[in-house]
């Protein structure tokens, strides 16, 4: 359950990929790169939306601010089954990505309320190992849609995601946060909770390296039907190719999931980040050199991309874990702290790059070399 609410977020972005050319074409045919901001204004709104939920739920409970964040969502997509001009649509997404902060941040809380630290991570990267089927199935469901609705169908598969979500958890979860422990919604808790989060150098230095690797992956995940499709003629088998590179990065999930008690999150991060920032550099090379036969030119994009899925699946659960693990008392306003500065930070990171698209994958390779990088020199002032 909690990876099919976790899964909210993946399946909003990745259902949408195959739809962005048809969306291009109808509502922005001069300025098809326009079109990839349906994706970062999601995530936009997400990341703002956070601010309200983790708050929200520390006052009302879990289950109730979950609910709430599913019916905004769903009115949302529902609203965009109208949608005749980019205008109205980014409206829309950007509203939906508001909606979808609820399943996501407080889901977040809803563990922490029961594990703390190493068991929090672990438990994470186990919910990550059953929901990464979702981003892997999402382009292939969403190609369906549009074959039976056009584009518009695909928010039909977003309005049946939050109906199954929001039953669910309602039939099958307790609450998780018991009357006693929860916190008003008023002004002066609220800033004390704010200020404890804001002024923890540990947990801002966690929030800036999330901020790091959501930056890399949303650049990718916004470049990603342009590169496949156009950049290597891939564009009719892209859910696909995509579902093979979701299934495979899985296992970074299953391994973080196997180690995380043994070694610790920081530990495994950072080689996470080492790793990614040596794979980034060849690949930007070898792109740069010309030094490729072409038909190597794709297999080694299609590594790279499952590298960087495969960066994400073994430092998000551990990164959170150690933001979170002595914020238990405000779990639900730290988390939105945590998510919102990284989210919302990570879109400028992602909108320029995806705008920057050139018919190459340089802009993203060099944007994921930067932000790896950075992620590795900041994760030495981390400890578990």
């Amino acid at each position: 359950m909690l990876a099919f609410l976790f899964a909210t977020i993946a399946f909003s972005i990745d259902a949408m990929l195959p739809a962005l050319p048809e969306i291009a074409t109808a509502l922005t045919p001069d300025n098809v790169n326009r079109a990839q901001l349906i994706l970062t204004v999601f995530v936009a709104g997400m990341g703002i939306g956070t601010l309200f939920a983790g708050p929200i739920s520390d006052a009302i409970g879990r289950k109730r601010a979950i609910t709430i964040g599913f019916i905004i969502y769903s009115c949302a997509a529902f609203a965009a089954l109208f949608a005749n001009s980019i205008e109205f649509l980014l409206v829309a997404r950007f509203i939906q990505g508001l909606g979808a902060a609820g399943p996501r941040i407080v889901g977040l809380a809803l563990v922490r309320d029961l594990y703390e630290g190493r068991a929090m991570a672990r438990i994470t990267s186990i919910v990550m190992m059953v929901f990464i089927i979702v981003p892997a199935l999402a382009p292939a469901i969403g190609a369906g849609m549009i074959r039976l609705a056009g584009w518009h169908g695909v928010f039909i598969g977003f309005l049946a995601f939050a109906l199954i979500g929001a039953t669910w958890l309602n039939l099958r979860q307790a609450e998780t946060l018991a009357p006693a422990r929860r916190r008003p919604l008023q002004i002066t808790p609220l800033k004390e909770a704010a200020r404890e989060v804001l002024s923890n150098r540990h947990v801002m230095m966690c929030t800036l390296i999330l901020t790091l690797g959501f930056g890399q992956m949303f650049a990718l995940l916004s470049s990603a039907q342009q590169l496949f499709g156009e950049a290597y003629g891939k564009g009719a088998n892209f859910p696909y190719w995509f579902a093979g590179m979701a299934l495979l990065s899985g296992s970074g999930t299953v391994l973080n999931a196997i180690f995380v008690l043994r070694f610790g999150m920081r530990r495994i991060a950072r080689w996470a980040y080492i790793m990614q920032t040596c794979v980034s550099s060849i690949m930007l090379l070898l792109v740069l050199t010309g030094v490729l036969p072409e038909w190597l030119e794709f297999p080694a994009f299609f590594i790279w991309a499952v590298s960087v899925f495969f960066m994400a699946g073994v430092t998000f659960g551990n990164l959170n874990a150690l933001a979170l693990q002595t914020m238990g008392h405000i779990a639900g306003t730290a988390a939105s702290l945590v998510a919102a500065i990284s989210t919302v930070l990570a879109t400028l990171i992602a909108a320029p790059v995806g705008l920057l698209y050139n018919g190459t994958a340089v802009p993203v390779i060099c944007a994921t070399l930067i932000c790896s990088g950075l992620a590795w020199f900041m994760m030495r002032y981390l400890t578990d």
